[in-house]
């Protein structure tokens, strides 16, 4: 056989199926695929490679899915921390946006988080925020892999005037992009508290429309519930459901409050839930049942939320903060095993996309984006439990090479599509703009 890549690693961890470790193997990348799974001394017999490359320490994992991201708001990161989240918001947050936010801003920001997403692993990411169309183009031409959101919300921005506006733009979006191999898009209307009624029922009619996932701010604090049964008589997944927005397409970014009944209702309508753990924790939002959801069954992805409240976009950390986490929060130090924890970050959050059939585990056919992490550095020796070293000691700085849809984008801890020094330079423009005092 011939394949364009042969990468022999002393692990892969494929996710599918549960709890595999492969030793000694390698993975065949015939174009944009995976071609074969095998072990090294079969392939060295069975394949010539146009590339051969050795892992002699190092654990092949599939690419990290980041289900939930604010990419441009990078720049904001560290803009306004330590503050409860409608402070955050309404204070902070929303005024820098109304002065900043435009095409360059994101552009830059996108920039800033891709590269840093690619240097920690990650292959994918799910995006809620302004000139998606910005987002989308700078992420295809860095070879990264998106869903970008089609944002929705009751107020006007610099991106669109009024409901009828965003939703124009939607659509333009969506057909913009709908071919594209890297980049798709969902409905992100913001959150139950920032979208009326009749905005919520346009996004359901439409999605179900153009076969649309749904990305929403959910459930995210007690404050949103109080708010939602003095407004509405309800709570807010309530609403939802009434609205019809409650089905496999909804992807619920948050879900710290959740009554039994609720998780129930999320099994049955085969709803997914994004956690977002380290978010949760700096603004006090709340805790997410992460067991009891994957109890009733319902998927589980996980994501970093935006910069400016995490305040990275580190996917490695954020696996191991929701194993933890997930372990007091049940009481139960089995809640969330290492294995499983990859798997949220991975096929987890593939599914929640929608993408579980190309990315998300390393199988023959699937997209050729895996990520390998050097373990044999002091902090992750000895190695008795591959994945255990992942999720609990490794830093996102092992990771050493990147590959997205056979596309090598990080070489030896080097972007191959990006410009460390132009990048760099943009966040270091941005910095010197926010940081001014704004006139009167």
């Amino acid at each position: 056989m011939h394949a364009d890549w042969l990468i022999h690693a002393r692990w892969v961890a494929p996710v599918e199926p549960d709890d595999q470790v492969l030793e000694h193997c390698a993975i065949a990348l015939q174009g944009e695929r995976i071609l074969a799974v095998l072990p090294s001394s079969d392939a060295r017999a069975q394949i010539q490679a146009d590339q051969e490359i050795e892992l002699p320490q190092h654990l092949l994992i599939p690419g990290l899915v980041n289900a939930h991201t604010h990419v441009a708001m990078t720049l904001f990161r560290g803009l306004a921390d330590d503050l409860p989240l409608m402070t955050w918001l309404h204070e902070h947050i929303w005024p820098a946006e109304q002065r900043w936010v435009h095409e360059e801003f994101v552009a830059d920001g996108t920039r800033l988080a891709v590269a840093e997403m690619v240097r920690g692993g990650t292959t994918c990411f799910n995006d809620m925020y302004f000139f998606p169309d910005v987002t989308a183009r700078v992420a295809a031409q860095a070879g990264i892999r998106a869903i970008v959101g089609m944002i929705v919300i009751d107020f006007p921005s610099a991106w669109a005037a009024d409901h009828d506006e965003y939703f124009a733009k939607a659509v333009a979006l969506h057909d913009q992009f709908r071919a594209h191999p890297l980049i798709g898009t969902a409905f992100a209307p913001h959150a139950p508290y920032s979208v009326n009624d009749a905005g919520l029922a346009r996004v359901r009619k439409l999605a179900d429309e153009l076969d649309q996932s749904v990305h929403i701010h959910l459930h995210e604090t007690a404050d949103e519930i109080r708010q939602s049964l003095q407004t509405h008589g309800k709570r807010p997944l309530g609403r939802l459901h009434d609205l019809g927005l409650l089905s496999p397409s909804l992807m619920a970014v948050h879900m710290t409050q959740l009554l039994d009944e609720e998780i129930e209702a999320m099994a049955l309508a085969g709803a997914h839930v994004v956690h977002c753990p380290e978010s949760n924790l700096k603004l006090a939002s709340g805790f997410c049942p992460v067991k009891r959801l994957l109890d009733a069954g319902i998927n589980v992805a996980l994501g970093t939320d935006g910069a400016a409240s995490n305040n990275d976009l580190n996917l490695l950390a954020e696996t191991r903060s929701a194993a933890l986490l997930a372990k007091g929060v049940a009481v139960d130090a089995r809640a969330l095993p290492a294995t499983q924890a990859l798997r949220l970050a991975t096929l987890g959050s593939a599914r929640a996309l929608g993408l579980d059939a190309q990315i998300g585990s390393l199988l023959p056919g699937k997209s050729a984006d895996l990520v390998a992490v050097n373990l044999g550095y002091a902090e992750t020796q000895p190695v008795y439990h591959p994945v255990s070293q992942l999720v609990y000691a490794a830093d996102r700085s092992q990771v050493s090479d990147v590959w997205i849809a056979g596309r090598q984008i990080l070489r030896h801890r080097e972007l191959t599509t990006l410009s460390m020094d132009a990048v760099l330079a943009g966040a270091a423009r941005w910095r010197d703009r926010v940081a001014e005092p704004a006139t009167s």
